[in-house]
């Protein structure tokens, strides 16, 4: 396929840390939109969230270790080289210049981030540059807010060939086949505990925070 022709995603995210249920949703988006590429990016200093007690150095070695040789997910370090907020839409506007005008770009987010949509940088510009895949979450069936609403209504399509026939400018509710309820909050209290994050994790993810010692004070 030629790079103009590419579909294209981003997940981002702080990763704090990366567990299984980042893994396989990332998977499954890959898999259902057919991707050929899914950039994975830990976030910096997410601007909606305070600082990550783990260092993004070590969020990024651990989503490495976690994505290993998996075909077609990236982990991608491009917000570590940038000072400063990680804004969404400045990362979105590096892929696009990357990948072409013409490459399918798509900003995946869960629907407990979508609702703070609003509150983004630029979340107009994120549009400009991409489409936007909102995966549900169990537990949230929130109404849209009304700002929220008239952001995204009239950008809705109800199908991933109907979203692929543009560039960038479509949004898209998506229900995976697996909504699996892993909390990184939980995995790092289990951690403080001295409790197994066995089966939550991947086994090189957990042999790292082992070796490491991370995650060994509270939040």
């Amino acid at each position: 396929m030629s790079q103009s022709g590419q579909r294209i995603g981003m997940l981002g995210g702080t990763f704090d840390p990366v567990h299984l249920g980042h893994l396989r949703s990332a998977l499954e988006v890959h898999e259902a939109l057919s991707l050929d590429r899914l950039h994975m990016i830990p976030a910096q200093q997410p601007p909606l969230r305070s600082q990550p007690q783990v260092s993004a150095q070590q969020r990024l070695a651990l989503l490495k270790a976690g994505i290993g040789d998996t075909p077609g997910l990236v982990a991608d370090d491009r917000e570590l080289r940038r000072d400063g907020p990680s804004y969404s839409a400045d990362t979105l506007a590096e892929l696009r210049a990357e990948y072409g005008y013409q490459s399918r770009l798509v900003m995946v987010i869960g629907f407990d981030a979508f609702l703070r949509l609003t509150q983004w940088h630029q979340p107009e510009r994120l549009f400009e540059l991409a489409h936007l895949v909102v995966i549900a979450r169990p537990g949230y069936n929130d109404p849209l807010p009304e700002s929220l609403m008239e952001l995204v209504e009239h950008r809705r399509v109800d199908s991933v060939e109907t979203l692929m026939q543009r560039p960038c400018g479509g949004y898209l509710p998506l229900q995976l086949p697996s909504l699996m309820t892993i909390s990184a909050t939980y995995i790092r209290q289990c951690l403080v505990e001295k409790k197994s994050v066995r089966y939550l994790v991947p086994a090189p993810v957990e042999e790292a925070i082992e070796q490491g010692r991370l995650y060994q004070q509270r939040d």
